[in-house]
């Protein structure tokens, strides 16, 4: 099985491999050339070395975004982290129509980011117009509805793999915890939270790239508003590129600078260093969030090879199956 595998990969990877470089390498290396120029089209693209990025630290709008995204992204990391691990709890227990309450849970995740940011504007609006405000009132209306909506959309998504990973405890574990005399806070601060490290890994990942790359409920919810106060990275680098005549160079050094912020923190985030592979699992989980039914096909079927290629049970592996697993029972209950 595996010669046959290693004879046979080259023609499944070369094709990945040339659309991932077509598609992916190309442009960001043509982007990084493009941040060193003055353009407004890549054709008439003239080299002005660092210019551009003066600009972008010589401007006070982009480094209030970059701290305005820094405290939200650490904002909702703590608490849908935190929000998640208890409805995981909760609804690993017992109780009736857990399965229901999970897909009710799940399903404010299946809306776009576009439509969720308008129905939250209604419904903050609506609630602060008792006050005489509004989200755009200030930065921090728009910082803690950003917060609200995030929270609502991306609990029961993390809650799924603090789910899988609660299912895949040992039950011998915890009955040898509670034979030893162990109470709840103990079960779950020596056994469980230890036995959660890789979901809690794939969560914190998920959170963190999802906090830094926040665009589309930001620009439903406040469009940046109140003077540019409440807009965050990803958005300020947009206004910066189609919105500022002249400054598409200054926009694209923007990008270069947030992906680099984006990856010294999401790097700086492995609390598992143990198993790496469970960032590939977060990029593969992460891909089950776009409603797209060939690419949950793809991963079901690569599964067995992962599963057949480890010469024993990898609890990596074990994890991710059940967590696609549980994700279907979820969907179709």
């Amino acid at each position: 099985m595996e010669k046959a595998i290693k004879r046979y990969m080259p023609i499944f990877v070369l094709p990945t491999l040339a659309a991932f470089t077509v598609g992916f390498i190309a442009p960001f290396l043509v982007g990084i050339w493009l941040s060193f120029c003055k353009f407004t089209t890549i054709t008439d693209a003239k080299f002005v070395g660092f210019i551009n990025y003066a600009k972008v630290f010589g401007d006070a709008t982009f480094v209030h975004s970059l701290w305005y995204t820094t405290l939200f992204t650490i904002v909702t990391v703590i608490l849908i982290n935190f929000f998640a691990f208890a409805v995981a709890m909760a609804l690993t227990a017992k109780i009736k129509g857990n399965y229901l309450f999970r897909t009710i849970f799940f399903m404010p995740n299946l809306i776009g980011g576009i439509v969720l940011g308008y129905i939250w504007s209604l419904l903050l609006n609506g609630i602060l117009a008792i006050w005489m405000r509004t989200l755009t009132y200030s930065a921090t209306y728009g910082f803690w509805g950003l917060v609200i909506l995030m929270l609502w959309q991306q609990v029961g998504y993390m809650m799924i793999i603090y789910i899988a990973g609660i299912q895949n405890i040992p039950s011998d574990l915890l009955e040898a915890a509670r034979i030893d005399g162990a109470n709840k806070w103990q079960e779950l601060r020596y056994v469980i939270l230890p036995m959660l490290m890789p979901s809690i890994t794939v969560c914190t990942f998920l959170t963190l790239t999802n906090g830094f790359k926040l665009f589309d409920q930001n620009l439903a919810l406040t469009n940046g508003e109140p003077s540019q106060k409440s807009e965050m990275l990803a958005m300020n680098i947009y206004t910066t590129f189609y919105g500022r005549n002249g400054w598409e160079g200054v926009g694209q050094a923007k990008a270069v600078i947030f992906f680099i912020v984006a990856v010294l923190r999401i790097g700086s985030s492995d609390v598992h260093p143990a198993n790496p592979e469970v960032i590939r699992i977060g990029m593969l989980l992460h891909g089950l969030h776009a409603a797209d039914n060939n690419f949950l096909t793809v991963v079901i079927q690569i599964l067995p090879v992962l599963y057949l290629r480890s010469r024993k049970s990898h609890p990596v592996i074990i994890f991710l199956v059940r967590a696609v697993k549980l994700r279907n029972v979820i969907l179709n209950p």
